[in-house]
C-alpha cells in the first residue's frame, strides 16, 4: 500500500438523501419528521426561474425555524450553478443569514476544480466575516461530461470537499445518451449503461477520502427499480442514494444498511483472522474459503457502517479541519481553502 494517504472526509450518515424543493416550504416540516439521514433544500432544478428569489427566502427561513440538528439530520442547500446569476446570491444570502444552521453546500454541474474553489472562497470569506463557528462542507454533483472527464482533479479541489454525487439525468443529457428515463436502464444496452461512470466516480472518491452518493431514480412508483439501482450502487461502494419522494427514503435506508447475515459474516471474518494472527498465520479459512488481510479490510468497512448506524449521530456542525490536528485555524486559512493535500504514513 502506498505511503501516501488522503484523510477521509468528516463522517456523515448518508444512506438516504431527500430532495426538497425550496419553493415548497410546507414540505420542510415533513422532511424534518421523516426518516432521511440527509436533507437538501433545493434552489436549483426543482425551482422555476420565477420562484428562485422566494425559494431562497424560504430556505433561509427553513434553516432558522427548524431544528435539523436536534433531529440528527444533515441539512444541505443545493445552490444554482455557477454559470447562473442566481448562484452568488444563493451562497451569500443563505450563508450570511443562516450559515450557523447549515452543514453543507451542494454545488451542481461542477466541471473543473476552479468551480469548487469559487464556492470555497466565498464560504471562507463569509464564515470569517460572520464568525460562523463551524466549517461548512462542500459536496458536488458530477453530472456533465466535463465533470466526469475531470473527476479526479475535482476530488482534490478543496479541503472542504466531503462527497460527490452522480447526477444521472443531466449526465445522460450531456453525453447524449439514448434515454429519457432518470436512473433507469436502457433495454437496448447489455447491462447497466451507467456502470463505467459510477465506477470512475467512486474510485476518485475513495482515492481522495470522499463519500460517493448515487443520484435520483425518477420513477418513484417503481420501488423494485429503485431498489435494483440502489443495490448496484451499493455493490460498487456507494454509501447512499437520493430520494426524490419520501416513499424512496425507507428503500434507500434498507439497501444501504448492511443486512444481519452480511454483518455477522464480517464479524466472523475479523474474529477468524484475529485468531490466525495470534497463531502466527497471515491467512485463515472460514466456511471452506480462504480469507486474508484484504478480507479483513472489506469486513471492517461493513462493521464500521453498521456501527455508524447504531451509534448516536455526531454533532453535524462540529467539523474539524480535514487532515489537520484539531486546533484553532488561522483567519486566512479558516476554511481550509486550497487543494486537498495527502498525509504520509509513518
Amino acid at each position: 500500500m502506498s505511503l501516501t494517504r488522503y484523510e477521509p472526509a468528516h463522517p456523515r450518515l448518508q444512506r438516504s438523501e431527500l430532495a426538497v424543493p425550496g419553493s415548497q416550504p410546507a414540505l420542510f416540516q415533513k422532511a424534518l419528521d421523516g426518516e432521511a439521514d440527509y436533507v437538501f433544500l433545493d434552489l436549483e432544478d426543482a425551482v422555476a426561474p420565477a420562484d428562485k428569489e422566494q425559494a431562497r427566502t424560504n430556505v433561509i427561513a427553513g434553516l432558522l425555524q427548524h431544528d435539523w440538528k436536534a433531529r440528527h439530520k444533515t441539512v444541505s442547500v443545493r445552490v444554482n450553478g455557477i454559470d447562473t446569476h442566481y448562484m452568488y446570491r444563493d451562497v451569500v444570502d443563505v450563508v450570511e443569514q443562516a450559515g450557523h444552521r447549515l452543514d453543507v453546500v451542494l454545488v451542481p454541474k461542477v466541471g473543473v476544480p476552479a468551480d469548487v474553489y469559487l464556492v470555497d472562497a466565498l464560504l471562507t470569506q463569509i464564515e470569517a466575516a460572520r464568525r460562523i463557528p463551524h466549517r461548512i462542507g462542500i459536496e458536488v454533483l458530477i453530472e456533465t461530461a466535463l465533470g466526469m472527464a475531470n473527476v479526479e482533479a475535482i476530488a482534490q479541489a478543496s479541503r472542504r470537499l466531503e462527497a460527490m454525487h452522480f447526477g444521472v439525468a443531466d449526465f445522460a443529457a450531456s453525453v447524449h445518451a439514448r434515454t429519457v428515463s432518470i436512473g433507469g436502464l436502457n433495454p437496448d444496452y447489455p447491462g447497466d449503461q451507467w456502470h463505467a461512470a459510477l465506477v470512475r466516480m467512486v474510485t476518485a472518491c475513495r482515492a481522495y477520502g470522499l463519500r460517493a452518493i448515487d443520484g435520483p431514480y425518477g420513477d418513484f412508483k417503481d420501488p423494485d427499480g429503485f431498489r435494483a439501482a440502489a443495490r448496484r450502487a451499493a455493490a460498487l461502494g456507494y454509501e447512499g442514494k437520493w430520494a426524490i419522494h419520501p416513499s424512496q427514503v425507507p428503500l434507500a435506508n434498507e439497501v444501504f444498511t448492511p443486512p444481519p447475515a452480511e454483518l455477522e459474516r464480517a464479524r466472523r471474518i475479523l474474529l477468524a483472522l484475529d485468531e490466525a494472527a495470534r497463531a502466527g498465520r497471515g491467512a485463515a479459512q472460514l466456511d471452506g474459503r480462504m480469507i486474508d488481510a484484504a478480507s479483513a479490510r472489506m469486513a471492517q468497512n461493513i462493521v464500521a457502517m453498521a456501527a455508524a448506524i447504531r451509534s448516536s449521530p455526531p454533532d453535524p456542525l462540529s467539523v474539524p479541519e480535514r487532515g489537520d490536528v484539531a486546533s484553532s485555524p488561522s483567519p486566512e486559512g479558516r476554511g481550509g481553502q486550497g487543494v486537498r493535500t495527502p498525509t504520509t504514513r509513518a
